[in-house]
């Protein structure tokens, strides 16, 4: 199995939830005040002869107008066209607005092969949901053209790919984890963001319950030290991919 992960870029987000590109070499952080500041990265997984997009990003463009995310799977030695499955751990914007591609004005599919793999009660929270975190149009438009597919619960999508409901940063959020024989990999979306929240058993006040996001990071740490887990960090400021350990109640990511 192998991992590629897609940085999409580092953003500042202040309470009008928009995201401004955030260059830490020339903008200065004093000059954003009240913000966060957060690092974006969809990974690609070759699982056998499947190609799988896990999370899609913000969605954003380069100047040539090319979707940043296209023109990192091309890097990586693919052809976007050819994923095959798209994992959704939820739908807020900086996971989900790679879903499509805004172009000249108009929307289309960025993996129109693809098959997109979204929690019911997270499909469903997002049209009703207050929160400002879900861009309803980009989901009206999949409904429309997307293969979609919704999974309930926690289970199997298929030989190598499991699914979790855990809740926690949104009602309805889902961790995945491929397992090829040999290698494991786990995404944890929003859950395990970046090592440091594991590592200082931090509770976030963005989370639906910041409580038990911790308590899940432990188990799945405990589990991912355990069971040799390859554990890709979405939000990662400085190690993207990683194996835990776990000695003597502390946990160490190499």
């Amino acid at each position: 199995m192998q991992v590629f992960p897609l940085f999409e870029g580092s953003y500042s987000v202040a309470a009008d939830k928009k995201f401004i590109p955030f260059d830490p070499k020339k903008d200065n952080p004093k000059d954003r005040p009240a913000s966060l500041f957060i690092h974006i990265q969809p990974f690609l997984v070759q699982l056998k002869d499947s190609l799988i997009l896990l999370d899609t990003g913000l969605g954003y463009s380069n100047e040539a107008g090319h979707l940043i995310l296209h023109e990192n799977i091309r890097k990586a030695g693919f052809n976007p066209d050819d994923v095959e499955l798209v994992l959704m751990s939820h739908l807020h914007f900086d996971h989900s607005g790679g879903m499509i591609h805004q172009k000249d004005g108009s929307m289309e599919l960025s993996f129109p092969h693809a098959t997109y793999v979204i929690q019911q009660g997270e499909w469903e929270s997002a049209f009703t949901s207050p929160s400002s975190s879900y861009k309803t149009g980009i989901f009206d438009f999949l409904q429309r053209n997307a293969q979609l597919r919704f999974i309930e619960g926690s289970g199997q999508l298929r030989d190598g790919i499991s699914y979790e409901l855990t809740g926690a940063h949104t009602p309805y959020h889902q961790v995945f984890l491929l397992d090829d024989g040999t290698d494991k990999v786990f995404f944890g979306g929003d859950v395990l963001p970046e090592p440091e929240e594991l590592l200082r058993r931090f509770i976030a006040k963005y989370d639906f319950d910041g409580r038990k996001a911790m308590e899940l990071r432990e188990e799945f740490g405990i589990k991912a030290a355990s069971e040799n887990w390859n554990c890709l960090f979405y939000h990662a400021k400085s190690k993207a991919t990683g194996f835990i350990t776990y000695d003597d109640g502390q946990f160490k990511i190499s």
